[in-house]
């Protein structure tokens, strides 16, 4: 069990940064504070664990911190290869708490790290944070820096939709983020306060286009309305896996594959296909980024998880990872709660087929529910009758 001592625990960030990811990080320092032990950051993740660089975290300005977008500390994609390198690091400096915020990849991560101690009987106890705009975590109910980014996408498609209505290129295509999962893509339906409004068709990724099917239907929307709003995300396919002819960057890579134009080329499909005209607009890394629109819930959820990591490391824990149980919709209500790392590492937990509509092209009311709570409300815009 985690004692009281200099530099027992580490904290590291993996993975690209949220609009909240620096609540979780205050929430680690708050309760290693009220526990009485010294906290310190690694600069910029994993390369900060392999070059042995780390951040004092004792005198962090927490109001400040909680309400920072990005990761004040640094985060990274690279990859931990040298796991005993860093358990040598962590002896020298005698640490016994690593805590490691990010997605599945990262989970993976400390689920490594954990056995390695393990298996060389040092006492080192690992525990996961959750943290990720694609919402694929598995063993929780979501995962923090989903709801702001849904918050933000969903307030985009409201506005572009507005911009639509008001003089329109007769479709707007928008790229939002994703890449195996549909969660954010499908999270735009909170635009919707009547069915005219935009979005009108949803692309989710885990359900591959058909070309005939999306041109038919969006010529049966723009024949209905005289506008239409597409949102597809950036790992959207077709129904033959093609990302409708965009440019496609490491292609190579079975984890970091990705079309990096899809929305310009979905769009410019569009146009050839029906002769309307079309654009595209892609906010990208914005969309993550943006603390104006982060959801209040998500920021406290956060936060939440980075104190719960501390007390499952007092509480005797190791090799689990930090998970939000929903108890309520109405009034929205969820705890904290642990889940082995084995049943998180690299596992990808993907837009539910129950939630998607005939055809694959929309969501169903029945998931509204799940995401309202998480992003809060999206008020429509004023029309004059």
């Amino acid at each position: 069990m985690l004692t009281t001592r200099a530099g027992a625990v580490v904290v590291a960030h993996g993975g690209g940064p949220t609009a909240v990811l620096n609540a979780s990080l205050a929430g680690v320092i708050e309760e290693a504070r009220i526990q009485s032990l010294a906290i310190v950051g690694a600069r910029h993740g994993v390369e900060g664990l392999i070059r042995q660089e780390f951040l004092d975290l004792t005198d962090a300005d927490l109001a400040s911190l909680r309400c920072a977008p990005g990761s004040a500390i640094g985060s990274s994609r690279k990859e931990l290869a040298d796991v005993d390198a860093v358990l040598d690091t962590f002896a020298k400096r005698d640490v016994r708490l690593f805590i490691y915020t990010g997605g599945n990849g990262s989970m993976e991560t400390a689920l490594r790290v954990h056995r390695a101690a393990q298996d060389r009987k040092y006492e080192l106890q690992v525990i996961g944070v959750p943290k990720t705009i694609d919402n694929d975590l598995s063993g929780t109910d979501h995962a923090p820096g989903h709801a702001s980014a849904a918050r933000f996408f969903a307030h985009a498609v409201r506005d572009i939709g507005e911009d639509n209505y008001s003089l329109p290129p007769p479709v707007c295509v928008l790229e939002c983020l994703g890449r195996n999962a549909g969660w954010i893509a499908a999270s735009t339906a909170l635009a919707r306060n009547h069915e005219d409004e935009a979005p009108h068709i949803i692309c989710l990724p885990e359900h591959p286009v058909n070309e005939d099917q999306l041109m038919a239907a969006i010529e049966t929307v723009y024949r209905r309305l005289g506008r239409v709003v597409v949102v597809a995300c950036e790992g959207q396919t077709n129904d033959k896996g093609q990302p409708f002819g965009a440019d496609v960057d490491k292609a190579n890579s079975a984890v970091h594959r990705l079309a990096s134009n899809l929305g310009y080329s979905l769009a410019k499909l569009i146009t050839v296909r029906t002769g309307l005209r079309a654009r595209a607009e892609k906010p990208g890394l914005f969309g993550r980024s943006c603390a104006l629109l982060a959801s209040d819930v998500d920021r406290e959820e956060s936060y939440e998880c980075g104190r719960a990591a501390i007390r499952a490391a007092v509480s005797g824990l190791s090799g689990v990872m930090i998970s939000l149980q929903r108890e309520s919709n109405e009034p929205y209500r969820a705890t904290t709660t642990t889940v082995p790392l084995e049943c998180v590492a690299r596992r990808e937990r993907l837009f539910p087929t129950e939630w998607v509509a005939s055809g694959g092209l929309d969501v169903r009311p029945e998931y509204l529910p799940y995401i309202k709570p998480l992003a809060g409300p999206v008020k429509p815009h004023y029309r004059i009758p």
